[in-house]
């Protein structure tokens, strides 16, 4: 027995059970780029992508900007089978057209067509930055040209929606042109009267910023939007200086005078309307 007192005991070792593996469903949750709050992707939906903490504006698919700002939730669509081309035989380029459209469900980066807003006709244009980075190619350019000059000849108001990584370097040449067409067609539009809102979401940046997303009657933007031309980087080590941390933001764009109204994402259809409804007056006939 003495010795049993210094004898150690042995213990069964009971192997533990595997963690359970929990299947979460894809697409199931979201978490915020800017603060980190999880959220159930329903809930985030009913609150219009707005981040609940933080106010964050999630980027929208062209569809789902035109379910939450046309009357119905749809318009009549313009040139929906309108498809780019490659004209400069860009390497790559054409199979990268192909898994863009599988991947979206678009043949492109604007969606354009006819529809009401507060009971007003309009016509209205909604770029996609999930199809290409929302590039600007000629078929872009051309069907927002197209939107322009129907809008021009039926006397309705025009709304565009941009959001843009720039121009489309695969076609070159070809998609700087759409620069100065956009700008053109926009130009004999208000010459004659009409009006035109622009709408600056998350990002809008290089040629579609330097063409006719700049050129509103009133130019409007969503919270926190990333507006300009030029990247930061090559910005300060062009001008060898630090630029501000909100630098390129709608809110320091609307502080130097590039904006009218930073409008947050559930006010943009009554702000839309209210415009609409100041420029009503008359326009018939």
């Amino acid at each position: 027995m003495f010795k049993d007192l210094f004898h150690k005991k042995k213990y069964a070792t009971i192997p533990a059970e595997r963690p359970v593996k929990r299947d979460i469903p894809e697409g199931l949750m979201n978490k915020c780029p800017k603060c980190g709050n999880i959220q159930y992707s329903k809930e985030l939906e009913k609150n219009l992508k707005v981040c609940a903490s933080c106010g964050y504006h999630f980027r929208l698919t062209a569809r789902e900007r035109i379910a939450m700002t046309m009357d119905d939730g749809q318009l009549r669509e313009f040139d929906a089978g309108m498809q780019s081309g490659d004209p400069l035989g860009f390497p790559g380029y054409a199979a990268k057209l192909e898994q863009q459209k599988a991947k979206t469900g678009m043949n492109e980066a604007v969606v354009t067509g006819t529809g009401t807003i507060g009971g007003h006709p309009v016509v209205i244009g909604v770029m996609d930055f999930h199809f290409f980075t929302g590039s600007m190619g000629s078929v872009v350019g051309e069907k927002i040209t197209r939107a322009i000059e129907y809008a021009h000849r039926e006397r309705l108001p025009l709304i565009i929606f941009s959001t843009s990584g720039g121009a489309r370097m695969q076609e070159s040449i070809f998609s700087l042109m759409q620069m100065a067409k956009t700008s053109a067609a926009l130009a004999r539009f208000q010459d004659d009267g009409g009006l035109y809102i622009s709408v600056m979401t998350d990002p809008t940046t290089g040629g579609v910023t330097a063409s006719f997303a700049s050129l509103g009657d009133y130019n409007l933007a969503e919270p926190g939007a990333l507006i300009g031309f030029a990247g930061r980087i090559v910005i300060e080590q062009t001008i060898r200086q630090k630029l501000p941390d909100n630098f390129q933001t709608a809110e320091f764009n609307l502080q130097h005078g590039q904006l009218d109204k930073v409008v947050h994402r559930k006010d943009m259809k009554a702000v839309l309307a209210k415009l609409l409804d100041m420029h009503s007056t008359g326009r018939a006939g």
